[in-house]
């Protein structure tokens, strides 16, 4: 049986490849005033739940950018494994390799992609207490889906519409169950139960839900702006907040 204690050091990992398919560079874009990859750093820094923090990159402009924003970029990754078919979890895995190596072990891993920038240190902190609480080895952040998935048509060649969930089809939204996206925002993993499995998606897998103002996932151009819009809707409500007279 799967028994995790609070004891034993954590890492942190940002993965950060230099390239990407559908926004160039995004792990460098900007969001307001620093890049993504510093997002997550500064979120994962106030969590105060991480022992240390390492960004994996093939990319020395990435490199670069990191050790600007004081994150630790201890080796360079093989190139291999920024391209498909290696992902996220050959990278983490190859962290731990290189770290391990060097006589240094960790009893868990908290993964947190750049992309997903509007997660909080409150939610690190949120998703790792509930991965203790639960004493499981795999959590995965989540948040509920805009439109709902389970009402989804799908369209044959001479364009007849059927649903791919009949028994859901036609119902209002208020009848249906909530139905959840991964963010890509937290991963909390169990370090031995990670690379036995070789999966950050093993069961049994515990979500944590954030809401979705806070997960959003830059992909595409839109996706940025989108992020940005946000930050300055957020901007200005917290100046309309009325401030607190201190007596």
């Amino acid at each position: 049986m799967f028994s995790h204690s609070s004891s034993g050091p954590v890492l942190g990992l940002i993965p950060a490849k230099g390239g990407s398919t559908r926004l160039a560079r995004k792990n460098m874009r900007l969001l307001g005033d620093k890049p993504l990859l510093a997002w997550a750093a500064e979120a994962a820094r106030e969590s105060g739940v991480i022992d240390r923090l390492v960004l994996s990159t093939e990319d020395r402009d990435v490199a670069e950018i990191a050790r600007a924003w004081h994150i630790d970029v201890p080796f360079m990754r093989p190139a291999a494994l920024a391209k498909d078919p290696a992902g996220v979890v050959d990278t983490a895995l190859h962290a731990i390799e290189q770290l391990e190596a060097d006589g240094q072990y960790y009893k868990t891993l908290v993964i947190l992609l750049p992309t997903c920038p509007l997660r909080t240190a409150e939610d690190i902190r949120g998703a790792y207490d509930l991965f203790l609480r639960m004493n499981r080895p795999f959590v995965m952040s989540v948040s509920e889906f805009n439109h709902t998935p389970l009402a989804a048509l799908q369209q044959s060649e001479d364009g007849t519409l059927n649903p791919y969930m009949p028994e859901y089809f036609g119902r209002k939204s208020q009848e249906l169950p909530p139905a959840y996206r991964p963010n890509g925002a937290i991963h909390v993993l169990d370090v031995e139960a990670f690379k036995r499995e070789r999966s950050y998606l093993a069961e049994p897998l515990v979500g944590y839900v954030m809401p979705r103002e806070r997960s959003i996932d830059i992909d595409t151009l839109e996706d940025l702006r989108i992020a940005e819009a946000q930050l300055t809707e957020a901007d200005l409500r917290d100046r309309r907040m009325p401030k607190l007279a201190i007596v």
